[in-house]
């Protein structure tokens, strides 16, 4: 499961052994960084008891690690118009 932008995470010390205290972490982004297989740097912010966003953090963790708690909105698709009206031009008197 590669987490997407809205996703609540439960990071716990299965994702890495700097967790042990499980934090809540609401994903921002999955940065682009080398890094070795399996593992991921997510930019985000770490919750609070009552959901809340208490600290902007990037963590660098194991993939198969990560328990999702709660999905991100589902993203809207982007919409092509087939056909276009055109444009009307009209001269400009100028002076």
């Amino acid at each position: 499961m590669l987490p997407r932008s809205g996703d609540v995470l439960h990071v716990t010390r299965a994702a890495s052994v700097q967790f042990l205290r499980p934090i809540m972490f609401r994903v921002i982004r999955v940065l682009d960084r080398p890094t070795y297989d399996g593992w991921l740097w997510l930019d985000g912010y770490e919750l609070n008891a009552a959901g809340d966003a208490v600290n902007r953090r990037s963590i660098f963790v194991q993939q198969d690690g990560l328990l999702r708690q709660q999905a991100g909105p589902v993203p809207r698709q982007h919409t092509v118009r087939t056909s276009r009206r055109p444009v009307v031009r009209t001269p400009v008197h100028v002076g």
